[in-house]
């Protein structure tokens, strides 16, 4: 009598999906999440967004989730308005937008008002912008609608002190840290310029203010940091090591079968 050996069904792959809504996921966030995030919202938000943009599903699954991890350890979701997830390549890149930095740096205490803008040709003209000596002290902005192009971009901030500070950067200035991008030619740079603009001259800015941990973090995780020879030649950080070390081990838990 022989007896005939069924074939094993192979296991389907899990998909980027899968691993979103599985419980290792949700396990990590439940310890990198502030408060005032769950996992629920911020895995639903992660969702939508690798499911409204395809090119994310041809990054790496490591890459995806290492941007994830960096972003729940901060507090701030991937939301396409705050946080950018940008393919290139195969590889997840992260870019925190201006509102996102400016949300962070909100969160000191020491901080009263954060204000960026851009600066277009008839304002120049007109002389509805004046810089001097590290401060704003004029902007008119134009509402007609023939302003000609953004000439410049600057951000200043407000103490609670009474004190305060500015920065300006010209459009040269700005496509010189555009052109160091590897997000430089797609995502918010080609679609939100201006608010990738505010960004950058907010980060120059940023050397004023009274810099908590998740503030830096959060720049020396961005693609677009100014301080990336910095990063590149510094020791990496234990925070980065861990999460990267998290990453690999979400896609290694559910692979193996530990979404339970």
């Amino acid at each position: 009598m022989s007896t005939e050996t069924k074939p094993v069904k192979a296991e389907k792959p899990k998909s980027v999906q899968d691993h979103i809504n599985s419980e290792a996921f949700r396990e990590k966030l439940s310890v990198a999440l502030p408060k005032h995030l769950t996992p629920e919202r911020f895995a639903g938000v992660a969702l939508t967004q690798v499911n409204t943009n395809p090119a994310l599903l041809k990054c790496t699954q490591e890459s995806l989730f290492k941007c994830l991890l960096q972003l729940g350890q901060i507090g701030l979701e991937p939301d396409g308005r705050r946080a950018h997830l940008v393919p290139y390549g195969t590889e997840c890149t992260l870019l925190i937008d201006y509102k996102g930095l400016v949300e962070l740096a909100l969160r000191n205490g020491d901080v009263a008002r954060i204000h960026a803008d851009v600066v277009y040709e008839s304002e120049i003209e007109a002389g509805d912008f004046i810089y001097n000596r590290g401060k704003v002290e004029k902007h008119n902005k134009s509402l007609m609608p023939n302003r000609g192009n953004v000439v410049a971009a600057y951000a200043e901030v407000e103490f609670l002190n009474g004190s305060a500070k500015a920065e300006v950067m010209t459009r040269e200035e700005v496509e010189t840290i555009r052109s160091q991008s590897k997000a430089g030619k797609n995502g918010p740079w080609v679609n939100h310029w201006n608010e990738m603009a505010k960004k950058t001259v907010f980060r120059r800015l940023a050397k004023w203010l009274p810099l908590s941990p998740e503030i830096r973090d959060s720049m020396e995780s961005d693609d677009d940091s100014q301080f990336s020879k910095m990063k590149r030649v510094a020791p990496a950080r234990p925070m980065f090591k861990q999460i990267e070390t998290e990453a690999d081990e979400v896609v290694a838990e559910i692979e193996q079968g530990g979404d339970r």
